[in-house]
Parts: C-alpha cells; sequence; structure tokens
C-alpha cells in the first residue's frame, strides 16, 4: 500500500503505485456509472488527473484512498454525463439537413480512376525514352508537333511517328490490364498532367 505521505508531497513513484494499485477499481465503478468502455476510460484517466491535481487535500492518516478515487469518479462521471447532455442539446437546437448526398458512386469513381491512372503510369513507365519525351511534350506540356521536334532536334514526322506509336503501346498496355472495362479510359492527357 502507498503511503499518503508521498503522494500528496508529488512522489511519482508513489502515485504510478497508487495507480496500478486502484486503475481497475476505478475503471470499473466509471464503467458501472456510465455504461460505456469508451467513456470509463476517458472517466478513469480524468480520475487520476484529478486526484494528481488534488493531492495535496490528503490526510497524512488514513487507510486506503480507494474510497476518496472513487469519490472524485463519480464526480468525473457526473461532470462528463452534464457535459455530454449539454453537447447533445447544442446538437439538437442547430438546423439539420435531412438529405444527405450519397458520394458511393463518385467514390467508386474516384477508385476506378487511380486505378486506371496507376495502369496507364506504369504502362507509360515501360515506354521507351524517346517516346515519354515526346509524350511529355506534345500531351503534358501541350506543344504543338513542330515545337516538340524544335525541342527534340528531331523532324515532325518522328514526332508524330513516335507519339503514334507511344498512343497505340499505352492503349494497348491498359487494355490488356482492364479488358472488361467501358470504353471511358483515362487519357494520357490527363495522367502527363498529373505527373
Amino acid at each position: 500500500m502507498v503511503t499518503r505521505a508521498r503522494i500528496r508531497d508529488g512522489d511519482a513513484d508513489a502515485f504510478g503505485q497508487l495507480y496500478d494499485e486502484f486503475a481497475r477499481t476505478v475503471y470499473n465503478h466509471a464503467f458501472r456509472l456510465t455504461g460505456d468502455w469508451s467513456t470509463a476510460e476517458d472517466v478513469m484517466s480524468l480520475t487520476f488527473l484529478e486526484t494528481w491535481r488534488l493531492r495535496g487535500r490528503i490526510d497524512a492518516d488514513g487507510g486506503s484512498l480507494r474510497p476518496w478515487l472513487l469519490g472524485i469518479a463519480t464526480n468525473v462521471a457526473r461532470n462528463t454525463r452534464r457535459a455530454s447532455r449539454r453537447y447533445d442539446n447544442a446538437l439538437a437546437r442547430m438546423p439539420r439537413n435531412d438529405q444527405v448526398a450519397d458520394f458511393a458512386e463518385e467514390v467508386a469513381g474516384r477508385l476506378d480512376d487511380a486505378e486506371r491512372v496507376a495502369a496507364l503510369r506504369r504502362a507509360y513507365a515501360q515506354l521507351r525514352r524517346a517516346e515519354q519525351e515526346v509524350i511529355s511534350l506534345v500531351v503534358g506540356s501541350e506543344l504543338s508537333h513542330a515545337e516538340a521536334a524544335e525541342a527534340l532536334g528531331v523532324s515532325v514526322g518522328t514526332v508524330k511517328s513516335r507519339l503514334s506509336r507511344a498512343r497505340r503501346k499505352l492503349d494497348k498496355a491498359t487494355a490488356e490490364r482492364e479488358p472488361s472495362r467501358p470504353a471511358q479510359q483515362v487519357t494520357v492527357t490527363r495522367v502527363m498532367r498529373e505527373v
């Protein structure tokens, strides 16, 4: 049993022993008062915080601190219920919006888009470097074929053929990954703007 004087004097080890000895008792009492395990945990924590704060009120003489702790727990539970009622009453006074938008389709669409974008990025990574450069310039940076040819130092025909080849490869790679998907595929343009 922990000495009252050590706790009153702020001995952290003595307080730790007090917690170890009575935490379960306080929790069980709090659970019986609240009927909710989560609230009981909160009440138990607050009880020991309050006990630390009030440690100067402990008499040097006396028996177990159990009754004192359970009294504090009872007050903490009462205050917790009171605060919960105030919160519930405040919520009840707020205007209600009875219509809640169904966002399930939007979420599913976003997940599908994320999967498609990931597949397209993997396919893009498999392209030859020259094809990636053309896609990046023409689609990602929105350069014309002539501007891309100038940037790369190649002919416009070379840019067009690399771009065509790259798009075919990307279409094929994404079609192989998603054969059952409808025709609405994520475009190369969209992926390049997200990169």
